[in-house]
């Protein structure tokens, strides 16, 4: 094929998918829909725009390894070890569950075993490049839902070694020792995976090192995509799918220094590739098929989509999931996968599926994948479905906030802070609170973290902060402030509203990663928004700013404006004098604090050999120590590690007084 027409199949099937992809953002359906959908039209089954799609398959099949390779970067090794009990058991699982209940309605509709066990290996397998775009997109990779998800979808690809040399035992064409083959495949495969684990792991930073020096974006990118494509070539020759290689090589990737920059030069790439993925597989779906066999098509479907989805949200409340995460999980893995196509092309030929068969089951698996953006999407407004599945959450093992036992922890608070999400974030706020002597607790879905948690003594119970009825028994309305640190923002914006209805005057602090959701969890009834990019940008502009010695009334006045900017809520009244002294000749003094810390200029001197006065023109008015507040310090008494300095001065001489007390 040459060029031209290359790049007419190209230009045909991006301007498809532009068209498609619009009409249906109108609908607020995801971009991966329309991209299926575009394959469907533009397809040799469809109106025959592009009368064959071999080159962008090939295209498409390197859009996969980039996707799991910037998948892989966004993760890190450190992460999958996190999850490594749900990528053993949850997906073990989701995989066993689905091959015995396939083969129980195989053998139920006269099927042999073979057959039926291998239709349960194709059934098995889930869209591993659909799901993760689709979480990828939402923000919810770390989510509950989002890491079970990409546990049982680990797991599910190793899993295509296996499967793929027991599909000839199953077809009667096995060697003399089918057993011991299966397990030197396995052992060679594990090897391979350690192998090129450990080997990135020592040689990448070196080399990446050098690379680095040259100070060429060419040259790294070069290098990034070599060791992505040589990675999951290795990996393929001894069975294992290239897009797991990829995997692999971005999760040892991300933990090094170079992360971000190798994330950043792909990820466009990356977007282009793997849209064209989704336009061939779209592609495969034949509506003549669907028309002349309706019922074995939508038979397919069902089970796909409704058995899967069943299979998936009962593995994931096995694991300890909460309803809501098993429910979208569920929703998440009820499709056919990528390597359900492979297991097909390996059992034709092998007499074990008939041509007819595999038209019939790859158009009902991909009529499955097109609808997996729409379920996920939908999947966190079934508070139905949550509710049927509240009697299964006590598989989980942890107290639940509504129980006797933490009711009668919770009952009787009040003047209290409400955390949710046990994260960093959360463990931060909580010793804060706990060494201030504020009473609070902690709702969090996390059933280990949950269980750990409680174990040490913390008030942590496991509870769905989205939920009414959980808000009711953290007695929200007799508390202080609820503060949401969770990574799920589907959650978050069931959350607020949910809150705002126990508790209309509630202050109510939520954390967001990206600054576009302000409006929308402000319009919900969120008092007050911190938002992750926002945040980082200050800290990196009141860092410069203080590195570079810009004068500390200089670095307010641009933190100020930022503020103004960015979060005007917590700003003051700009028509109101910002000084604390309503007198007009005291305008222009400000109050300040200063922690003494270890390594400070201050540390063990004392207030006279400061001569704060006399040297900057800034009076001390007292110091906080221990929790009292000492107005008058002992001029010769030296100062303390954990002091609180109180100062009042002009700006200017403010600026100078911490600056000496810094050293």
């Amino acid at each position: 094929m040459d060029v031209g027409s290359i790049l007419q199949q190209v230009a045909v099937v991006s301007g498809v998918a532009v068209v498609t992809a619009a009409l249906l953002s109108r609908l607020r359906l995801p971009t991966t829909a329309g991209l299926l959908l575009a394959g469907a039209v533009a397809g040799p089954f469809g109106a025959r725009l592009i009368p064959g799609l071999d080159t962008l398959e090939v295209l498409a099949d390197i859009g996969v390894v980039l996707l799991l390779f910037t998948i892989g970067l966004e993760f890190s090794m450190d992460r999958i070890r996190r999850i490594a009990r749900v990528v053993a058991l949850g997906g073990g699982l989701l995989v066993g569950l689905t091959v015995l209940a396939t083969l129980g309605v195989a053998l139920l509709a006269g099927e042999t075993v073979s057959r039926g066990i291998f239709f349960g290996f194709m059934a098995s397998m889930s869209s591993t490049a659909i799901i993760l775009q689709v979480l990828s997109d939402r923000g919810e990779l770390d989510s509950p839902h989002g890491r079970f998800i990409v546990g049982t979808q680990v797991f599910g690809d190793l899993c295509i070694v296996p499967m793929g040399l027991t599909v000839p035992v199953l077809a009667g064409i096995g060697t003399a020792s089918p057993g011991l083959d299966l397990l030197g495949a396995l052992g060679l495969a594990g090897l391979v995976v350690a192998g090129t684990l450990s080997a990135a792991r020592w040689l990448l930073p070196p080399v990446f090192a050098r690379v680095d020096a040259t100070r060429s974006r060419e040259v790294f990118l070069l290098a990034v995509l070599g060791i992505c494509a040589g990675t999951a070539w290795l990996t393929s020759l001894a069975g294992l799918s290239l897009a797991l290689g990829a995997f692999l090589a971005g999760l040892v990737l991300a933990d090094t220094e170079y992360r971000h920059r190798a994330l950043g030069d792909t990820l466009s790439l990356r977007n282009v590739t793997a849209s064209l993925f989704f336009i061939s597989l779209g592609s495969l779906f034949d509506a003549r098929v669907l028309l002349e066999a309706p019922l074995a098509v939508l038979g397919v479907f069902a089970l796909l989509v409704v058995g899967k989805g069943v299979i998936g949200t009962l593995s994931a409340l096995a694991m300890r999931f909460p309803a809501r995460a098993a429910l979208i999980s569920g929703a998440g893995l009820a499709q056919f996968g990528e390597f359900g196509f492979v297991l097909l092309g390996l059992g034709l030929p092998l007499g074990l599926v008939s041509r007819q068969e595999m038209s019939v089951i790859v158009t009902g698996g991909v009529l499955s994948m097109f609808l997996t953006p729409l379920l996920v999407a939908a999947a966190p407004k079934m508070t139905a479905g949550e509710r049927l599945l509240r009697p299964l959450e006590r598989l989980l093992g942890a107290r639940g906030i509504d129980e006797d036992e933490a009711h009668a922890r919770t009952d009787g608070l009040s003047d209290h802070v409400v955390v949710a999400g046990y994260g960093i974030a959360g463990r931060l706020l909580v010793k804060a609170l706990a060494e201030a002597g504020i009473p609070h607790l902690v709702m969090e879905l996390n059933a280990d973290t949950v269980r750990q948690a409680q174990q040490a003594g913390e008030p942590v119970f496991y509870a769905d902060v989205s939920s009414v009825e959980a808000l009711a028994h953290a007695r929200v309305r007799e508390a202080r402030a609820l503060v949401l640190t969770i990574n799920d923002p589907q959650a978050l914006r069931r959350a607020v509203p949910a809150a705002r209805k126990c508790a209309p005057d509630l202050p109510i602090l939520v954390r967001t990663r990206y600054f576009s959701e302000r409006p929308t969890l402000l319009a919900l009834g969120a008092t007050e928004i911190v938002t992750e990019e926002v945040e980082a940008g200050i800290e990196m502009l009141v860092r410069l700013l203080a590195r570079i010695g810009v004068p500390l009334p200089e670095r307010d006045r641009h933190l100020a404006e930022a503020r103004r900017r960015t979060a005007p809520e917590t700003c003051e009244d700009p028509g109101k004098d910002p000084s604390p002294f309503p007198i007009p000749e005291l305008a222009d003094l400000r109050v300040a604090t200063f922690l003494v810390r270890p390594g400070t200029f201050a540390l063990g001197r004392t207030v006279r050999e400061l001569e704060l006065r006399r040297s900057t023109g800034t009076l001390m008015l007292g110091v906080r120590r221990g929790g009292h507040r000492i107005l008058c310090l002992d001029p010769d008494h030296p100062l303390a590690e954990g002091d609180t300095i109180y100062l009042v001065a002009p700006e200017e001489a403010l600026d100078r007084a911490l600056r000496l007390l810094q050293g």
